[in-house]
């Protein structure tokens, strides 16, 4: 924390002025809240599922997952499921809504208070332009006194999503699972995983 005052009478704390030079110096050092460190990527083709099992829950409170090119072999939705403590929960115990709007100019609303995933890419035929993406943000995965839950935003060639879901029992998340959630069809896509820093005052 850079401190008012010259050497060595610099014992106030500067709490709200910084310069760019010390921005930029916290940032590379990875100390300035709200910076991203890249914990994984992974781009796959013509595969069932897609699974991060190494997402440092134990470092981030907050993760950040983008979706670049889902694209199915046959029309599918992309859906998430947790891992907890090494085990994949796929019961039928997430929660999630989302707001929906579709190309020909109607809207609506998805929801769920049990279903087997949480959905992370909306509906997508088998076009090779037919494509999504989304990034979705992550809380509390490595706290297993906590909820986790998400806040998504998801735009497809004939859909856009947002809104978010739970997996409404305490529990540590440490891994990331990912599937055609309808069919269950092969796909392929890029996914990349990171932590968001905090701000420490």
């Amino acid at each position: 924390m850079p401190y008012l005052g010259t050497q060595p009478n610099d014992v106030k704390k500067n709490t709200g002025l910084y310069t760019p030079s010390e921005i930029l110096q916290l940032t590379k050092d990875g100390s300035w809240g709200g910076s991203l460190e890249l914990i994984a990527e992974q781009t796959v083709s013509g595969v069932a599922n897609l699974s991060m099992t190494s997402i440092k829950e134990n470092v981030y409170d907050t993760h950040l997952l983008e979706v670049i090119g889902y694209n199915p072999v046959s029309s599918d939705r992309l859906g998430m499921q947790f891992f907890e403590s090494g085990t994949r929960e796929s019961a039928s115990v997430y929660q999630y809504s989302y707001y929906y709007g579709y190309y020909a100019g109607s809207y609506g609303e998805n929801k769920s208070t049990g279903d087997d995933h949480i959905k992370i890419c909306p509906d997508e035929g088998t076009a090779s332009t037919d494509t999504s993406s989304s990034y979705c943000y992550i809380y509390n995965a490595g706290n297993s006194s906590k909820y986790t839950f998400t806040s998504q935003q998801m735009v497809g060639t004939d859909f856009i999503r947002y809104g978010g879901g739970s997996l409404p029992q305490a529990s540590t998340v440490d891994g990331i699972y990912l599937f055609g959630d309808d069919s269950g069809s092969n796909f392929s896509l890029t996914a990349k995983l990171y932590g968001v820093k905090q701000w420490v005052t």
